[in-house]
C-alpha cells in the first residue's frame, strides 16, 4: 500500500471517530450549558483549564517523544512503554499534590477544590489513553484509536445525559469524564498489547532519566501551548467571575468542534513527518505544504461563514442566555484558521528534531498573552480574551514562519499563490453571504455551492492534487 493510501486509511478511521465525537461533543456541550447555566458552567470551564494546565506535570512531553522514537524504531516499543507507564504513576502523585496545594493558595470555595480534583483525575486517565493513541499513531494503527475514541464519547454522552436528568449537578457531569476515560483506557491497553505491542514492564532509572530528559522540551512546549490556551479562562474566572468565564467557555467549546480535522489531520501526518525528515527531506517540505494548502482550504471559509452568523449560531445552540457570546464567536473563529498553520509549522519543527525552537515561540506567545490579558480582560471581559487570543496567534504564525525560513525550508511559491487563491474564493463568498442576507439554514447549502464553484473556476487543484486523489482512490 501506498504511503497516501495508508495516510488516507488512517485518517479515515480517525475522521470518522472523530466526526463521531465532535457530535457528542456538541450534543453534551448544549445540555450541560443549558442545565448548568453561565455561572455553574464557568466553573466547569475552569476546572477543566486548570486542570488541563497542571497535567503536563503526568506527561511531561513522554508520549510526544515516544510517538516520534517509536515511528522510526518500531522495536524499541516495549522498552520506551514499559518504563513510561509505571513512570506516569510517579508523575500523577506529583500533580495531584501539586493540584491541591494551588487550588488552596487561590483561596477558591469548596466546590471548585472538589470539582477540579476530580477532573484532575479524569485528565491523569486520559493521559495513558492518550500515550496509548501516539502508540497506535506510530505504528499506523489508526483505527484502534478510533475506534477508542467513538467508544469514549459514546460512553461519555451516555453517562451524562444520565447525570443531567438525575440532576447529579457538577459531581455527577465530572464522575462521568473519570468513568467514560476509564473505560477507554481498559479498550485501548488491551487493543495495544493485543494487536500492535506488549510493554516490557521495568523502571529502569537511567533510561527513565535519559527519556525524562529528552521529552522536557515538548513538555515545556505543552505547557506553555496549554498555558496559552487555557489561561484566559483562569484569569477570566479570577479577574471578572464564573459568568464572563461560562460565556467564553460555551464560545470555546464551538471553537473546538471546528478544531476536529486538524486534530485528525496532526494525529496522521506526524509519524510520517517524522519518517520523511529521516529518509528525504524534500519529501517532508512537500508534506507541510500540503499540509497548509488543505487545511486552510477548508477553515477560511468556515471561518468567514461563522463570523456572519456568530449571533444566529449562538442563540440557536445555548439560547438567550448566552447571546453575549456571539461577539466571542466571531473573534475567536480566526483562532482556528491560524491554528490550522500553526499546527502544520510545529509538526514541521518537531519532525525535525526542532522542537526546543517550537518551546521558544510558545514561551514568547504565552508570556505575550498572560500580559496582555491583563489589560484586556478588566476593560473588555471576555471580548478582550478573545482578541488577545487571536493577536497571540499572528505572533506565533509570524514567529514559525521566521524560524522556518531561516531552517532553509523555502515553500513553493504556488502555496502562496493557493492560499491567495483561497482567501478569494472566501471573499466571493463573504460578499455573496452579505448581498444575499440568506436564513442560516439556506446559506448552508448556498455557501458551499459558491465557494466550490469559485474554487474550480480559480483552478486550485493542481497535478500534484489530482495525483494525491488518484492515490486515495486507488486509480494510480
Amino acid at each position: 500500500m501506498s504511503q497516501v493510501r495508508t495516510i488516507f486509511k488512517n485518517m479515515s478511521w480517525l475522521l470518522v471517530s472523530q466526526i463521531i465525537a465532535s457530535v457528542c461533543g456538541f450534543i453534551w456541550t448544549i445540555l450541560m450549558a443549558r442545565y448548568l447555566g453561565v455561572e455553574r458552567y464557568g466553573i466547569f470551564g475552569f476546572a477543566t483549564s486548570f486542570t488541563a494546565i497542571l497535567v503536563i506535570i503526568v506527561d511531561l512531553g513522554i508520549s510526544t517523544h515516544i510517538v516520534r522514537h517509536i515511528a522510526t524504531d518500531y522495536d524499541s516499543a516495549p522498552k520506551y512503554l514499559g518504563n513510561a507507564i509505571p513512570l506516569k504513576v510517579l508523575f500523577s502523585i506529583a500533580c495531584t499534590i501539586i493540584t491541591l496545594i494551588a487550588l488552596i493558595i487561590m483561596n477558591v470555595n469548596e466546590l471548585v477544590i472538589k470539582v477540579t480534583l476530580l477532573f484532575t483525575l479524569e485528565m491523569i486517565i486520559k493521559s495513558y489513553v492518550n500515550l496509548f493513541n501516539g502508540s497506535f499513531q506510530a505504528f499506523e494503527e489508526g483505527k484502534y484509536q478510533g475506534i477508542g475514541n467513538t467508544i469514549l464519547h459514546l460512553i461519555l454522552l451516555v453517562f451524562i445525559l444520565i447525570a443531567i436528568f438525575t440532576d447529579l449537578g457538577l459531581y455527577g457531569i465530572a464522575v462521568s469524564y473519570i468513568l467514560a476515560n476509564a473505560i477507554a483506557f481498559i479498550y485501548e491497553y488491551y487493543m495495544l498489547t493485543k494487536h500492535v505491542t506488549k510493554p516490557k514492564y521495568e523502571l529502569d532509572k537511567e533510561f527513565c532519566k535519559k527519556i525524562t530528559l529528552l521529552s522536557v522540551p515538548f513538555a515545556v512546549t505543552g505547557l506553555l501551548y496549554t498555558i496559552y490556551y487555557s489561561i484566559d479562562i483562569v484569569m477570566l474566572t479570577n479577574m471578572v467571575g464564573s459568568y464572563a468565564t461560562g460565556i467564553y467557555n460555551a464560545t470555546y467549546k464551538l471553537i473546538s468542534v471546528l478544531t476536529l480535522f486538524y486534530s485528525v489531520y496532526t494525529a496522521v501526518i506526524f509519524p510520517v513527518m517524522s519518517r520523511y525528515y529521516k529518509n528525504d527531506e524534500s519529501l517532508l517540505l512537500i508534506s507541510f505544504e500540503k499540509s497548509i494548502k488543505y487545511l486552510m482550504l477548508v477553515i477560511i471559509p468556515l471561518a468567514v461563514a461563522t463570523a456572519f452568523y456568530s449571533a444566529e449560531v449562538m442563540h440557536l445552540i445555548y439560547g438567550q442566555s448566552y447571546k453575549g457570546g456571539a461577539s466571542v464567536l466571531s473573534i475567536l473563529i480566526w483562532t482556528v484558521c491560524l491554528l490550522f498553520i500553526s499546527g502544520a509549522c510545529n509538526s514541521l519543527l518537531n519532525a525535525s528534531h526542532k522542537e526546543v525552537s517550537v518551546t521558544k515561540i510558545y514561551a514568547i506567545a504565552a508570556v505575550f498573552n498572560v500580559i496582555l490579558n491583563f489589560f484586556m480582560i478588566p476593560h473588555f471581559s471576555y471580548d478582550g480574551a478573545a482578541i488577545t487570543t487571536v493577536l497571540s496567534d499572528i505572533l506565533i504564525v509570524i514567529i514559525q514562519a521566521y524560524v522556518i525560513y531561516k531552517l532553509g525550508h523555502r515553500p513553493n511559491k504556488r502555496l502562496y499563490q493557493d492560499v491567495g487563491r483561497i482567501i478569494i474564493a472566501s471573499g466571493v463568498l463573504g460578499i455573496a453571504l452579505y448581498l444575499l442576507n440568506m436564513n442560516i439554514w439556506v446559506a448552508i447549502p448556498v455557501g458551499i455551492i459558491i465557494y466550490l464553484v469559485a474554487i474550480y473556476l480559480l483552478r486550485f487543484f493542481d497535478n500534484d492534487d489530482k495525483y494525491v486523489i488518484k492515490e486515495i482512490l486507488g486509480k494510480n
